[in-house]
């Protein structure tokens, strides 16, 4: 059966468990911040990294983000009944959103090889991971907030604390 026979129930329990990886063990919060790094790979691999096809590698990066959160927001609270806690971690859709926020940046600028690509693209993985189990101030705290904003935001915070980071070593690496 095909995404057109599925109901709308299970197709967007495909999208809040990231395809499923969110039912993988152990941490399906890592197997949910695998496809973002997977995808920035790819699209460097194929010539449309940030700074080959900027519009493309954006583009791709922001539309995982923008499906993923509002995954998050819309079936939030249903998720969290179905799975009969808060933040459930069979929810990785805010895994794959927050880890596609460290990527959107990725400063390939100060790589020459392939090899310090892939160095960035895992730094950005281990950040990222980093931030979200750590849940540095004010990530933790906005786990409090109900329903799918607070699966959410703790990891688009984590993102950006990934994102920043990147960009400091781009910045100083650059220099």
């Amino acid at each position: 059966m095909g995404l057109t026979g599925l109901t709308v129930a299970r197709k967007r329990l495909l999208l809040i468990t990231t395809f499923g990886l969110g039912r993988l063990r152990p941490a399906p919060g890592t197997w949910g911040s695998l496809p973002p790094v997977l995808l920035a790979g790819a699209l460097i691999v194929l010539g449309a990294g940030p700074a080959a096809m900027p519009a493309v590698y954006h583009g791709l990066l922001a539309l995982v983000i923008v499906v993923f959160s509002v995954a998050c927001v819309r079936d939030g609270d249903a998720a969290e009944v179905r799975f009969g806690k808060k933040d459930p971690g069979d929810v990785v859709a805010d895994e794959t959103a927050g880890q596609s926020l460290a990527l959107v940046a990725l400063p390939t600028w100060v790589a020459s090889s392939w090899w310090e690509v892939a160095g960035l693209l895992v730094l950005a993985f281990l950040l990222f991971r980093a931030f979200d189990i750590l849940k540095p101030w004010p990530a933790r705290e906005l786990q409090d907030v109900p329903g799918g904003w607070g699966i959410l935001l703790d990891d688009l915070v984590a993102g950006v604390m990934a994102l920043v980071i990147m960009q400091l070593l781009g910045v100083f690496a650059g220099s």
